[in-house]
This record gives structure tokens, sequence and C-alpha cells, in this order.
């Protein structure tokens, strides 16, 4: 098994985030600094990140969680700011599913299985997420809802279609599948419709329902085939 995917495996991270962390140094392999994320591994083999061994022989776990605002989407943060890993206490090394700003509340799900992370955020799967937003200089009008659904022209190329709908003068409910950086706020800016608030209710086939603001529930089994059947 390549050593990126042993470590997506092994829930240190994604399988985009192991090839950084192999780059940085930060891998060895019975002893020897490994910086190729193609290297062959398997638990035979002495696989260690920071000194400490990994292996791809635990349980997969899977967690939703309602991130408050004021939290941020990493599982340590170099500025001690507080994480989402840390609202779900667990002896698994978890980390989130995609990003959510600092200032953006809703559905994230944390796990310790990289490859279905991979799964659920690589462009290419197309999985869906819908955001609930209340946005400055209401009513909004036809045109920028057209926009919207037609894509936006953004400083990183033209988005693709979004899934509109107005909920209430200055509330929309937008659904898209890119995942780029701050995607939803520069597409409501960018169409004269500054984010006030953000928050993002479904993922894929997930929905936040009646979870709690900072509560989390751990996904069964059957939700997480649905995950991996995704795209």
């Amino acid at each position: 098994m390549r050593l990126a995917k042993y470590l997506a495996h092994a829930g240190v991270a994604s399988r985009r985030a192991s090839e950084q962390i192999i780059a940085d140094g930060r891998v060895t392999v019975d002893g020897h600094r490994i910086t190729d994320p193609a290297r062959d591994v398997d638990d035979a083999n002495a696989v260690k990140v920071d000194g400490k061994r990994v292996k791809t022989t635990q349980r997969r776990v899977v967690y939703i969680v309602h991130k408050p605002a004021g939290y941020v989407s990493t599982a340590n943060d170099p500025q001690d700011r507080r994480t989402v890993t840390a609202l779900v206490p667990s002896r698994e090394r978890l980390y989130p599913v995609g990003r959510l700003d600092y200032d953006t509340t809703g559905l994230i799900l944390v796990t310790n299985d990289g490859d279905l992370a991979h799964r659920l955020t690589h462009p290419s799967f197309e999985v869906p997420r819908t955001y609930r937003a209340r946005v400055a200089n209401p009513p909004v009008h036809e045109p920028a809802l057209r926009t919207l659904r037609d894509g936006v022209e953004l400083e990183d190329g033209v988005t693709a279609p979004a899934k509109v709908r107005k909920l209430a003068s200055g509330y929309l409910e937008l659904t898209i599948h890119e995942g780029r950086k701050r995607q939803v706020k520069r597409m409501l800016e960018a169409v004269g419709h500054p984010v006030l608030r953000l928050e993002r209710t479904a993922f894929g086939p997930l929905r936040l329902g009646s979870l709690g603001t900072g509560e989390y529930r751990a996904l069964t089994p059957a939700e997480i085939e649905r995950l991996r059947s995704l795209g």
C-alpha cells in the first residue's frame, strides 16, 4: 500500500494531508525518514509519524458535529483556538472532513477514516453541501438569484451552478458541490448580498436536524455506507 494511503487508513490525516506530512519529513519507515508518498508499506513495517508508531488496524469512526461559531476546523491550532475535534471526546485520533470558517456554524464531520475523508472532500465526487445564509441588502431579486444558479465569476474562476431558494426576505438556502475556500460568502458578496450569518445544514445525505450547538453523535453503520457510496 502507498505510504500516503497507509497513513490515511491509519487515521493520521486525509490522503492529501498525509502527503504533506510525508513531504515535511515527519515520517519514518523502519527507522529511515521517507519523503516519497508512493513508497509501499504494510503493517510489517515500523511506520512512525513524529516518532509515534501507527498501524491501520483500528476501528473507523465518523461523528457529525454541530460546530459553534468561534471554533476552527482543524485538529490542532497553532494559535491555541478551540477546535471542532475537541468537541468529541474520543481515544481515536480525529480530524475534520473539510472546513467551515471560524464564524460559520453547522454540520461538520470528524473522523479517523482518511479514505472516506478523501472521497467526501475531493471535487471529483461532487458531494453536495447545503447552507442557510442571512444576507445584507434584502430583498434578493431575481437577477442575483439567476446569477447564483448559472454560475458566479470569482477570482479563481466561474462557480458551478448552485441550487438556490429564498427562505424569507434576507434569507437564502444554497446547495453547492465544489467546496472552494469561502465559496458561499464570495458568491453572495459578488451578487451584492454579503453574508451576515452562515450555517451549513446538510452534507451529502446527512442533515443537521435537531442536533444542538456544540453537540455531536456517532454515525450509524448505514449512514457511513451511504457516505461511502457517494460519487
